[in-house]
């Protein structure tokens, strides 16, 4: 039954069902049913503790996040990001300069935006930059989104962290010694794909993207 799981959620985005969002809403009753019916390892005097913590974990992710929306609504509003994308546009340094500059510039970006003001703020001045050089619409969006998710794992934002610290019940301030190796590894790959565009491509090409 665990296994089926990737299947259901896969299975559902490939054919249309429900959308990637909606898919984490089908994964959370799809774990509810198999741990109530299936597996019977969470009785239903367990659900009002679930959900409690649940919420609590939520509601610290809302905060993070509804902090981090004023402050990239001050800088759309301010017309700050502008600068920086004509900054890169005119940098000279040809395609694979300016993909490592922008790279490392949305890095540092990440560390105090969470994932989906970064999208909502940069792909609308990223996406004409990205046509120009004639990169890959698809492997451009995995480099991307490799980027945000390393910047979920960057203090002094890092929603993920923050998150799987108050799961695991310990202070965030200790797990920064072994994040860093985390983080590491992130770029290392992330350097991988932009050097080598196989490795984020053929998934999506397999899928018919």
């Amino acid at each position: 039954w665990g296994l089926a799981a990737p299947v259901l959620i896969l299975g559902g985005m490939r054919a249309g069902w429900f959308t990637p969002t909606e898919a984490a809403v089908v994964a959370v009753f799809y774990g509810l049913f198999v741990g109530l019916a299936v597996h019977r390892t969470i009785g239903w005097r367990d659900l009002f503790s679930i959900f409690s913590e649940a919420a609590e974990i939520s509601a610290v992710i809302m905060i993070v996040l509804g902090l981090a929306g004023i402050f990239a609504y001050s800088v759309n509003t301010l017309g700050l990001a502008d600068p920086i994308a004509g900054f890169v546009l005119n940098s000279g340094l040809g395609s694979t300069g300016t993909l490592l500059l922008l790279f490392a510039i949305l890095l540092v970006v990440g560390m105090f935006l969470d994932g989906v003001s970064t999208f909502l703020i940069f792909i609308p001045l990223l996406l004409p930059l990205a046509k120009a050089f004639g990169w890959d619409v698809v492997w451009f969006g995995v480099i991307l989104t490799m980027k945000v998710a390393i910047g979920q794992f960057t203090p002094p934002m890092a929603v993920n962290l923050m998150v799987s610290c108050k799961m695991a019940g310990v202070p965030m301030e200790s797990t920064i010694p072994w994040v860093l190796w985390l983080v590491a590894s992130f770029i290392v790959a992330a350097l991988a794909v932009i050097f080598y565009p196989p490795l984020a491509l053929w998934l999506p090409r397999s899928l018919g993207y």
